[in-house]
């Protein structure tokens, strides 16, 4: 399997979610995609969208109010508005619900492999041997984004948008985003890598506090990565 990032346009995946078919003794332990209401609202930022609108609204009620703008008038901005914000919210909604059908994250025993792209299929393949950390952070109630620290060569910032951790340009971080029941999956994905590299890799505790492989007997239970 390709290091870091793959595209195929092709249709067939010899199993669900990968490129490639596992190596033997590799194991699938997790697979999930993003939530389309997820992705809406944190990475195409839906409040800000509807916010803006908001805000045009109500700025150009109190234009015309100040110049003694008529009823008409008024309901003329109110209508186009709404007509322009629904138009963008349908658009974003829509985008949103593609790429989370597109997408699928794979933990396996070996490696995490995030498959995205509503046009062009793309793969990032992350092994455990090129992560230097992890971190879960939540999003609502039963959803979060788990970011991957890696070392050496990393997959472009654009390359991976939108599944990557905002504002990280220098250093690409890729990132499962929207994903349900965030702390079972970053359970998960912690036992895998403590099991493959116990010695080498931090992972962060929603306290702060570092893990160690001690931490993380098959019987204990992680609040978050």
């Amino acid at each position: 399997m390709r290091l870091f990032h793959d595209e195929d346009d092709g249709p067939v995946e010899p199993v669900h979610g990968l490129p490639e078919r596992l190596p033997e003794g590799e194991k699938v332990l997790w697979q999930g995609r993003p939530s389309a209401m997820a992705l809406a609202f944190n990475a195409f930022r839906l409040r800000w969208v509807i916010g803006y609108f908001v805000v045009l609204t109500v700025f150009r009620l109190a234009n015309l109010s100040s110049t003694s703008g008529t009823v008409d008038q008024m309901t003329g901005v109110v209508t186009s508005s709404l007509g322009f914000g629904v138009v963008s919210v349908l658009l974003i909604l829509g985008l949103s619900y593609a790429m989370s059908r597109a997408a699928v994250f794979t933990i396996t025993s070996e490696r995490v492999v995030m498959r995205f792209g509503a046009a062009i299929r793309k793969y990032v393949n992350v092994p455990y041997s090129k992560m230097t950390g992890a971190q879960l952070k939540r999003k609502g109630l039963r959803v979060g984004d788990i970011s991957m620290q890696l070392e050496g060569k990393e997959p472009a910032y654009l390359h991976l948008w939108p599944f990557v951790r905002p504002f990280k340009y220098s250093k690409p971080q890729p990132m499962m985003r929207g994903i349900k029941e965030p702390e079972e999956v970053a359970q998960i994905l912690a036992r895998a890598v403590f099991e493959h590299a116990p010695d080498k890799v931090r992972m962060e505790l929603a306290s702060g506090a570092k893990a160690t492989s001690a931490d993380l007997s098959p019987n204990t239970s992680v609040p978050a990565i």
